[in-house]
């Protein structure tokens, strides 16, 4: 018979999963036309990225806090380790000390099967006839029949008293120990924890020291800003109030020609003080604008003439390309002509050859199983 409860391998049941789904993680990368030729998603790519370094910084900052956890943990097993082994290598000693003591092999119920000295402390098979160890079978004796029974199962039952009472005392010795042991480890929490309380109320007194010298500063600096800025807006004030008066009562206000006039020469003027041009200088202006006009006249029928020599030269070009254009018009119309008559004779040959393969050559055409295993995998 085939054995058929066989246990399961996890490792390759793993194994088979994982190629399972990289298998259809291809199939989707292959399948999907848009990845395929389009390409990728940078903005995806991007975002994933970003949150693989989130993510990596998160399992850094978890197993970090895993790290501090089991490495306070191992100490604390450490310590809890070197009570049990201290607390087991007690108890192997007292029980060692207990035997030794309360069981010696004379003290064995069975020790008399193998006493070495069995034979010399023995008693003869029949010392008389009314010897109460025969019975009427002639057998020495028997199982709980001998005469000492009733006082050594008295001081069996006494020795397994004084053991269970001695064990009990151990017990609660053992307790009491381990009560103690965790009374003194919560002693040392409670101390461990009050330390961290006071230096936690220390670190914020030293805080709000530093927070209150930091507003008092700050303040400082406020007031001593407050204190420049009045300054600068009062002397501002006073600065636009001195240059209000200079305009009002100076030469620009009250158009005083004779503060134009330059110490150049009186082809020159100080352009910050200058009120206007005389007749003669408009006039001037007047005729040479007048020379400008005439000149931008000439230049427009120069390049009106040129405008009409370029129309005459683009119809021109315009008739000679639709010209060619026909003529390449009629040539591409003779060359589709050709082409339809090929791919008509093209279009025979092969509905002749493709009747021939339906007709004689394939026989025995596929099912739709035959198609179904197809882009079933991306190798």
């Amino acid at each position: 018979m085939y054995k058929l409860d066989l246990p399961v391998d996890y490792k390759e049941a793993a194994a088979i999963e994982r190629r399972r789904k990289m298998e259809e993680h291809r199939q989707s990368r292959i399948f999907n036309s848009k990845v395929r030729t389009i390409g990728i998603d940078e903005q995806a790519i991007q975002q994933q990225i970003s949150d693989k370094k989130q993510q990596e910084e998160y399992e850094k900052n978890r197993l970090e806090a895993y790290a501090a956890d089991a490495t306070r943990n191992d100490l604390i097993g450490l310590l809890l380790e070197k009570r049990q082994g201290e607390d087991i290598r007690e108890l192997n000693r007292a029980e060692v000390e207990f035997r030794q003591l309360h069981q010696q092999p004379e003290s064995r119920r069975e020790f008399d099967l193998y006493d070495p000295d069995a034979l010399k402390k023995d008693k003869p098979a029949r010392v008389h006839d009314d010897d109460p160890r025969c019975g009427i079978s002639s057998l020495q004796k028997f199982e709980g029949e001998d005469l000492n029974n009733p006082a050594r199962t008295k001081l069996q039952q006494e020795q397994k008293k004084h053991w269970l009472e001695q064990q009990k005392r151990e017990l609660e010795q053992a307790k009491k120990n381990q009560d103690m042991a965790d009374r003194l480890y919560q002693l040392k929490q409670k101390e461990l924890d009050q330390r961290a309380m006071e230096l936690q109320e220390a670190e914020e007194q030293c805080r709000r020291a530093i927070n209150m010298a930091t507003t008092d500063y700050n303040k400082a600096l406020d007031d001593e800003q407050k204190e420049r800025a009045r300054l600068k807006r009062q002397q501002d004030e006073d600065d636009n109030a001195t240059e209000m008066a200079n305009h009002i009562f100076g030469d620009i206000l009250t158009e005083n020609p004779a503060v134009a006039q330059s110490a150049f020469g009186p082809h020159r003027v100080i352009t910050d003080r200058w009120k206007g041009m005389s007749p003669e200088q408009i006039a001037e202006i007047k005729r040479q604008q007048e020379i400008q006009r005439q000149e931008q006249e000439r230049l427009k029928q120069e390049q009106d003439r040129k405008n009409d020599e370029f129309d005459k030269q683009r119809v021109a070009n315009a008739r000679a390309a639709l010209l060619l254009e026909r003529e390449a018009e009629r040539k591409r119309r003779d060359i589709t002509k050709q082409l339809a008559d090929e791919n008509r004779r093209l279009s025979q040959e092969q509905k002749a050859h493709k009747d021939f393969l339906y007709k004689e050559v394939y026989t025995n055409p596929p099912t739709a199983a035959y198609f179904m295993q197809w882009n079933t995998t991306s190798r």
